[in-house]
Parts: C-alpha cells; sequence; structure tokens
C-alpha cells in the first residue's frame, strides 16, 4: 500500500508542471530506466530456474523488486527535471529504493540469506533503505511543492537516455554467454525500451523546435519594443564599453546606433554631470561584483547631441547579465518648460524684471547677509507721473512700449548687482546693496540718475511721450523687516508725489543713517 501510494505521488510530482511534452518524456525516461532494469531481474530470474531453484518463490521476490523498480524509476526522472536545489530529497530517496531492491535481489539470488561477518545482508539492506526513506521528507525539497522548470535537457541528458539501452544489451549478452536462450519476455521488454528511446528522442526534438520557436518570438516580440521605443536603450559593459545602442538614438542624439557601440562610458555628457553618472554606475558594477543586486537608480545629465545642442535626459540603470543597462528619455522640452513656469513665477511677463515675490526675496536675503560693520542696503520706489494719460490717450500698446522702455532705463541706470523690479502697473522698486546703499547721499545719487534717465522723453513709433518719476529711498536699519522696508519707501515715494511729482523723498528714519548701520 506504501508502495502504491509513493508511485500515485511521484507520478503526480513528475507531472506537476511543464507541457504534455515534457510530462511524456519524463514518462517515457522513468519506463526507460524500470524497462532495463526489469530486463537485468528477469534474466537473473531465467538464472535461477535454470539452477533449478524455487521459482514461484523467485517470482513472489521478483514482483517485490519490480515495485522498487518502477518506482524507482520515476524518482530518477523526476530527479533529473528539478532543480539543483531541490534534488536532495528525490536523490536520497532514489538511493534507498536501490538499497530496498538490492535488498529484494539478494533473496532471489541467495536461497538461504548470505550475511557477511554475522550481519544478514538483505536484512540490512532492508533497514537502511526504510530508515533513508523514513529522512527524505526531512530533507531540502522533501516537503516542498514541486516546481519542474521547462528548459532544454544539457547534452548528458541527451546521451543519459542511451544508458538503460546498453543495460538491456549487456544484460542480454551476459545472459548469451551464460548458455541462456531469449524469450518472449525479454524480448517483449528490450523492444519497448527500444521504442521508448525512438518515442524519446522524437518528443525531444519537437520539445525543442517548440522552445526554439518560442524564444524566436519573445526575441522578435521584445525586439519590436525596443526598437519602436522613444526611450533609448543603452547596455553597457562592467569595464565601461558600450555594447549594445537602439535605433531610438538617431531620433533623440542623432547619432547612428552602429557608431556608438565600443565607445567608453561617459558618451559625450556634460563635464558638470560626469561624477554622478559615474557614481551610479560604480554602485551597480560593485553589486554585481557582490552577488548583491539592489534595485535600479535614476540618473539626470545632459548628453550633447549631433548638432551640438545639449538634451536633458533622464536615466534609470539597472543590473543586465553583461555589465549595466540604460534606458534613456529625452525630457528636454519638460526641462525648459518647467524653467520658463519658474521664470514666470518671479518674473513680469512683459518688462522679464523681477516681480514683487522675487524682490521681496531679493530684499530679505540682503539683510540676512548683512553682519556688522558692513553698509545697510536701501530700496528705491517709484512711480510714473501722468502714466495713466499715456494709456488713456495713446492706448494700452503704447503704455506697454514705454514700460519696457522705462524698465531698460532703470537697468542700466544701476549696477549689475543691483536689483530692479516692477512692482505692478507703473509701480518699480530698485535695491541697491554695498556703496550704493551706504548712506543716503550715495542712495540719493542714485536716485537722481535713474529719475534723469525717465524724465527724458520715449520714441514710441512716430510719437514721443514724456512722463515724470516720483521717487522714495529708505535705508534699512537694525531689525527692519524686509516688509516695513518696502513699505517706508513706499510712504517716501508718496511724500514725493504730493510734493508735486518728479521729486526724491527719503524716508524720514533714513536721515539718521549718514553712517554705516550696525546690528
Amino acid at each position: 500500500m506504501c508502495l502504491g501510494l509513493g508511485v500515485a505521488g511521484l507520478v503526480v510530482a513528475a507531472a506537476d508542471s511543464g507541457t504534455n511534452l515534457i510530462w511524456l518524456r519524463r514518462v517515457l525516461d522513468g519506463w526507460m530506466i524500470a524497462g532495463s532494469l526489469l530486463t537485468l531481474c528477469w534474466v537473473l530470474l531465467l538464472h535461477r530456474a535454470d539452477q533449478g531453484s524455487d521459482v514461484s518463490a523467485s517470482v513472489l521476490g521478483l514482483a517485490r523488486v519490480v515495485t522498487d523498480i518502477l518506482v524507482l524509476g520515476l524518482v530518477v526522472a523526476l530527479c533529473s527535471w528539478l532543480e539543483p536545489g531541490k534534488r536532495t530529497a528525490t536523490t536520497v530517496a532514489a538511493v534507498a529504493l536501490v538499497v530496498l531492491a538490492v535488498s529484494d535481489m539478494l533473496r532471489i539470488l541467495l536461497p538461504v540469506p548470505g550475511t557477511w561477518h554475522g550481519v544478514p545482508l538483505a536484512a540490512t539492506c532492508s533497514m537502511t533503505g526504510l530508515l533513508l526513506v523514513a529522512a527524505v521528507p526531512w530533507m531540502p525539497g522533501g516537503a516542498s511543492v514541486v516546481g519542474v522548470g521547462e528548459r532544454v535537457l544539457p547534452v548528458v541528458g541527451v546521451v543519459a537516455g542511451f544508458v538503460p539501452v546498453v543495460v538491456c544489451v549487456l544484460a542480454m549478452g551476459a545472459h548469451a554467454l551464460a548458455g541462456g536462450r531469449n524469450d518472449v519476455v525479454m524480448v517483449a521488454l528490450v523492444g519497448t525500451v527500444l521504442l521508448g528511446l525512438g518515442a524519446r528522442q522524437g518528443i525531444a526534438h519537437a520539445d525543442h523546435l517548440r522552445i526554439t520557436r518560442e524564444f524566436v518570438a519573445r526575441e522578435a516580440h521584445y525586439r519590436t519594443l525596443v526598437d519602436g521605443s522613444s526611450d533609448v536603450i543603452t547596455i553597457v559593459s562592467l569595464d565601461g564599453r558600450v555594447l549594445y545602442v537602439s535605433p531610438a538614438a538617431r531620433h533623440v542624439f542623432g547619432y547612428r546606433p552602429e557608431d556608438l557601440v565600443g565607445a567608453p562610458l561617459p558618451l559625450y555628457t556634460h563635464p558638470v554631470d560626469v561624477t554622478p553618472l559615474m557614481q551610479a554606475v560604480e554602485r551597480l558594477r560593485q553589486e554585481a561584483e557582490s552577488g548583491d543586486r539592489g534595485p535600479g537608480r535614476s540618473v539626470s545629465c545632459r548628453v550633447l547631441a549631433a548638432d551640438g545642442g545639449w538634451r536633458h535626459v533622464e536615466s534609470t540603470i539597472s543590473h543586465h547579465p553583461e555589465g549595466v543597462i540604460f534606458s534613456s528619455r529625452d525630457v528636454t522640452e519638460r526641462v525648459a518648460l518647467q524653467a520658463r513656469l519658474e521664470h514666470l513665477a518671479f518674473h513680469d511677463v512683459l518688462t522679464g524684471l523681477p516681480n514683487r515675490a522675487l524682490f521681496t526675496d531679493r530684499v530679505a536675503h540682503a539683510l540676512r547677509k548683512r553682519t556688522v560693520g558692513t553698509t545697510p542696503p536701501a530700496v528705491l520706489f517709484l512711480d510714473l507721473d501722468d502714466f495713466k494719460d499715456v494709456n488713456d490717450s495713446a492706448g494700452h500698446a503704447m503704455g506697454d512700449a514705454l514700460l519696457i522702455q522705462a524698465a531698460r532705463r532703470l537697468q542700466a541706470s544701476v549696477r549689475a548687482g543691483d536689483t530692479i523690479a516692477r512692482l505692478g502697473g507703473d509701480e518699480f522698486a530698485a535695491l541697491l546693496e554695498g556703496e550704493a546703499g551706504a548712506c543716503p547721499p550715495r542712495a540719493r545719487e542714485v536716485a537722481e540718475r535713474i529719475l534723469s534717465a525717465l524724465t527724458k522723453p520715449y520714441r514710441i513709433g512716430s510719437t514721443d511721450a514724456v512722463v515724470s518719476a516720483s521717487i522714495g529711498i529708505a535705508v534699512a536699519m537694525p531689525g527692519i523687516t524686509p516688509d516695513d522696508l518696502l513699505d517706508h519707501a513706499d510712504q517716501a515715494m508718496y511724500e514725493a508725489k504730493s510734493a508735486g511729482k518728479g521729486r526724491i523723498r527719503m524716508h524720514p528714519r533714513s536721515h539718521r543713517t549718514s553712517e554705516p548701520l550696525t546690528t
């Protein structure tokens, strides 16, 4: 009963996975092994009968041997298809069945159970085999679900298929040399083994063709995906040489893929981006050498295109059997759009000058970096006088053109390190740092230069427009906030406008800052 359950379990395990061709080949492998061993046992039985021994007892013993051989054939066939790490249990099971089969053969061959130094051989083999069977479930793979992979048999597996035929030929040859005659059973057994070999080889060839077709179809599928992808796929060896570049490189960078193969890494990478790129590649190389492969890494860099421009590229670097693989995407348009959005968020659309948010941030930065003994920054708040009249009489287009020219004159009136901003409408501001904002007299000199530039006529088309400006000045004091400094300059500007326009006024507290302020 136990042997019957063992046979059933092995059949289920052997048929647990794989295609029908693989399942049939396993059955044939098991039968060829069992058939060759049955042939050998039949020869031994005939030899026993020729000696005049009890044939009925030998037949009973042979039945036990046949059961052992059938189970052994299934175990060996199953073991040959398992992965190396899962073969321990099946290998021990095969050894146990061999020992049990040897025990049964000894009972057939020896009329009286033989002993060796007082130890009964047949009983010892039986006990050893049973102990091994008991140990099988506790070994690797003994209690796990059997998973048999679909793979092509190695050369050893193909050659091993002829071993049962060799066993049959040797058994028949030994029987013939001993003077025995071939009977129907022996011929039938050998014939089925030969037929099994032929069928097995045909099935193996058919399975090989199936696997080849699947491999070709899978390769064509992946080739289509790679060739049709807009991402550039690059395979780089561990020594930093380009092994493969997908056709998308021609569209993205303008290079022919075959011209890039063999080139060293980094390939046309911006000098600033070389270090982080090579650090990511080096980490992957170290992981590959240690066998501890982690997830891929994302790297952003700039790559020189064939037209001389720089392409912003985002790459995912992952492990590959031959080195590392890059999946690179051109994000130049996205980077440009992001930069444009960031610029619009902090700059005036019409004049291109910093807006109120950026100007306030610059003022705050100037106040934070000021230390003891350094000159304080100053803010100029100015408003174009009578600008509304130009807008109402000449139209908004002429008003916009005037604002653009005014912005250019403001930038030309200050140093490169100072900041000019459009706060909204016809209101502008200037942040003076260093010597320009050191004290009220110097800040006033800059304001007078700005006022002189802004009051000159504006040539717009065929029309001249004339406006003046009211300017308020506020110099930073210890502990003042950016908003307070702007508010002080705004108040001074309204005082200048109230005094008659085209004037400059200093915030009252700024008159007391004739010397550099300290904090």
